[in-house]
């Protein structure tokens, strides 16, 4: 029986990774990831809600931000579904930590590095297929050399990565193993490889969770199953419903080119509508764990979107 923490939960990644008392793993992840680069000795975690460029403007949400010794800003990212736009989505919340540390007066434009870190569950088709690690600076597209290193994004596709424990041979792929599997293990591996392991085993045990904790951890994998079951019926619904439509347009239009198209037309606008109607849902269950840890309406309205009333009614529903 599966006895660690499951990593690709909100609250089990930032228990991991994202708490002053764990920091030294993030440390060692972001070492053996950057090997040979630079070495991270301490780092501080950031506010992780930016500020906009107006005063109107939506706050930027991290699930982990953090900044080195050598003052690099570096956010670290689990992704579990795939969404459409996610690599211009990465571009623009780096763009953004850039951007806010412009200085009002006199600049010279002299800005830090940042770097955003995207642990994704799944793959996307913009990035090189079959590739689990990618890459992206500012170079130039004919030789390849880097412009600039103040921007760099690293996308990792964990599905794609396929070594068993003996085929792992250097720590980073020790820690992406480790990260992929960690909700399966009945024992942490690799314990004899680095003291990490032994402290990441110690972390993430789900026996040694407080009462408390528990309930955060088992809230937020309710939370994770719900969304994605609701996602996969949204889906499923959806193409019913774009099959359906698309056959009843495309007899109408003629049993050839006319069924073709609406099949098409019709499983385009399903899927889209299962998409919201599976986005909202999630909006739902992250209101109902916000109005649990006592947040108010307008947080709770900033971060989900929800209507002032809806929000109301799903309070209501909770008492």
């Amino acid at each position: 029986m599966a006895q660690f923490i499951n990593p690709f939960s909100d609250w089990g990644f930032k228990h991991i990774f994202g708490r002053e008392i764990s920091k030294d793993l993030l440390i060692c992840f972001l070492n053996d990831l950057f090997a040979g680069e630079f070495v991270i000795k301490s780092l501080a975690f950031g506010n992780k809600e930016q500020i906009g460029l107006s005063k109107d403007s939506r706050e930027v949400i991290f699930d982990i931000y953090c900044t080195t010794d050598e003052g690099k800003e570096i956010i670290v990212e689990m992704q579990n579904r795939g969404q459409e736009h996610f690599i211009d989505r990465a571009l623009y919340y780096t763009s953004r930590v850039i951007v806010n540390q412009g200085i009002k007066g006199e600049w010279d434009y002299d800005i830090r590095p940042v770097y955003t870190i995207c642990f994704m569950n799944f793959v996307d088709p913009l990035l090189p297929l079959g590739k689990f690690r990618t890459d992206m600076v500012l170079a130039d597209r004919d030789t390849g050399k880097t412009v600039s290193d103040k921007i760099r994004m690293i996308y990792l596709m964990l599905p794609l990565f396929e070594k068993t424990e003996a085929e792992c041979e250097t720590d980073f792929e020790r820690w992406i193993f480790v990260l992929k599997n960690m909700n399966t293990f009945e024992r942490m591996p690799f314990l004899a490889k680095n003291a990490v392991f032994k402290k990441l085993a110690e972390i993430s045990d789900l026996r040694t969770l407080s009462k408390k904790d528990m309930d955060k951890y088992e809230d937020s994998i309710r939370i994770m199953r719900d969304a994605y079951a609701t996602y996969k019926y949204a889906i499923k619904t959806g193409l019913e419903d774009g099959r359906k439509q698309g056959l009843e347009e495309g007899m109408a239009q003629g049993m050839a080119q006319g069924m073709a198209q609406g099949i098409e037309k019709g499983m385009a606008q399903g899927i889209e509508k299962g998409k919201a109607e599976a986005e909202h849902q999630k909006n739902i269950e992250f209101a109902k764990l916000m109005l649990s840890d006592g947040d108010s309406t307008e947080k709770i309205q900033k971060y989900t979107g929800l209507t002032i009333e809806e929000i109301d009614a799903i309070a209501q529903s909770l008492h």
